[in-house]
């Protein structure tokens, strides 16, 4: 979460309506319905940080605009834009390559004499058990020892090193992992923690296990109930050893069940080469060397292409779950699609601009910033917004864009809002949170069987802390009930 500054507020004030209410096109409502109303008016939250928008998505005229032209902070629901972009410009059954090279030569008993490169295009999703089907292709095509080093080459990207926790000092949180061309499992292990009462300890164990990483357990087992902070566990990074370390620390209840924390702790090559080569050891393939980065050398030809998911299988996982590095995996790629390698954030960007404008789409206020919304400076307007809804209705790709975003009360990131109630799998929605900023946008089918656009996006200083979702609910059921 952010820290709520000065600094952010001034910046949310930039653009706002001089007026409560920005000026309507005619036959539109242009003031927030009576219910919608009231929830600010209990929390003191202003119209003015308050834009909506919706519309039937086959008439001209939307049913209620407030604020719509104000550009405003959306948070993760700019991922509609990047991935809907990428539907259109790599189309839905693009996918990235990861290659190997063999820097040696193979020899019969599966020895190869000489290191082991692998090259990243960007593949968002390469998670474990995509890992273990590469390396099971390597396997099958002889290669068990490798006598010398791994090398990785993520030079497809060249995304300026930043620090991870720039954007709210939370360095370790695997929201804020950075892209890389090779990046393994999201850059993140998942830490789980069990009560081992009949040896009176708490047992760590690390999903993947990074063979350079290093788990000081310090953790007491306490007697008792379960409750606090991360369940009573303390995490912090060592870097006073070769190795990464990360150290736990803190109290456990016994009544606990298993509890999972997900940390990002390495670089993105070094993770890649402690998860690669554990599932490559268990696999029963050994490796005598360490780790290099350098990039691919010339005229040399691939010992295997894997390919990545389909990308109409990856907005999936992107906009459902509101995956941060994986939209910014995206965004990087479609620069590099369209300009050439490497990719850069300043061609991701320029690409967004130039494809919306090829589709008439002109958003003179949008502010892509990384294209996946974890950013101050994001900005766009509920209208424009809602014109890119109502553009990706028309695509040819609509089906695969509309399936990629959470249905009401089902799942991903909306699978607890509106359950066992009339609007329950009604409505695919795209959130977003930030401190000071709560937005949803999607389609919604109404009570009438007319199928509307909807945006909504509060820019306010309590709009995160569970107001703004209020408002918004009792403006998705407002427009349900059109």
């Amino acid at each position: 979460m952010l820290r709520w500054t000065t600094t952010w507020i001034v910046t949310l004030g930039l653009g706002l309506a001089s007026g409560p209410l920005a000026a309507a096109d005619p036959g539109q409502r242009a003031e927030l319905p009576s219910r919608v109303q009231r929830v600010l008016d209990r929390y003191n939250m202003p119209v003015s940080g308050y834009s909506a928008w919706i519309q039937r998505v086959d008439e001209p005229t939307p049913l209620l605009a407030v604020n719509a032209d104000t550009p405003r902070n959306p948070a993760s629901t700019v991922k509609l834009v990047t991935t809907f972009l990428a539907l259109e410009n790599l189309g839905p059954a693009y996918s990235w390559r990861t290659e190997a090279y063999l820097l040696g030569d193979l020899q019969e008993d599966g020895r190869l004499d000489g290191d082991l490169l692998l090259k990243g295009y960007g593949d968002p999703y390469l998670v474990t058990e995509r890992v273990w089907l590469l390396l099971r292709g390597l396997r099958q095509r002889g290669l068990g020892e490798i006598d010398g080093d791994m090398v990785i080459d993520n030079s497809f990207f060249a995304v300026e090193p930043r620090d991870p926790g720039e954007f709210d000092g939370q360095a370790y949180r695997i929201y804020n992992v950075q892209p890389d061309a090779m990046l393994v499992n999201f850059n993140a292990v998942s830490f789980l923690f069990r009560p081992d009462v009949a040896n009176d300890r708490v047992e760590v164990v690390a999903d993947p296990q990074p063979t350079n990483l290093e788990i000081r357990n310090r953790i007491r087992l306490a007697n008792g109930r379960c409750g606090g902070y991360q369940r009573g566990i303390e995490f912090a990074a060592v870097n006073d050893q070769p190795v990464a370390g990360v150290s736990f620390s803190g109290s456990f209840g016994s009544q606990c069940s298993e509890y999972r924390l997900s940390r990002s702790v390495m670089s993105a090559p070094d993770h890649a080469y402690g998860v690669i080569r554990s599932l490559w050891e268990e696999s029963g393939g050994s490796i005598s060397g360490g780790l290099r980065v350098e990039p691919v050398p010339e005229d040399l030809e691939p010992f295997l292409e894997f390919d990545s998911l389909a990308l109409s299988d990856v907005i999936r996982r992107v906009n459902k779950w509101s995956n941060n590095v994986m939209t910014r995996q995206i965004f990087l790629t479609m620069g590099a699609e369209r300009y050439g390698p490497p990719a850069t954030v300043d061609k991701a960007r320029d690409a967004s601009r130039a494809a919306l404008e090829e589709r008439g789409l002109d958003f003179p206020e949008l502010f892509l910033d990384n294209g996946a919304g974890l950013s101050r400076d994001t900005r766009i307007s509920a209208r424009n917004l809602a014109r890119l809804l109502r553009a990706a209705n028309q695509s040819p790709f609509a089906a695969e864009f509309q399936s990629s975003l959470a249905l009401s009360g089902l799942d991903g990131t909306m699978r607890r809002r509106f359950r066992n109630e009339e609007l329950t799998g009604k409505m695919h929605l795209k959130t977003g949170r930030l401190n000071g900023v709560f937005a949803m946008a999607g389609y919604m089918h109404s009570r009438t069987g007319d199928r509307y656009v909807v945006v909504a996006i509060q820019n306010d200083p309590l709009a995160h802390r569970g107001p703004a979702e209020e408002a918004h609910s009792e403006l998705l059921r407002w427009a349900y009930a059109q």
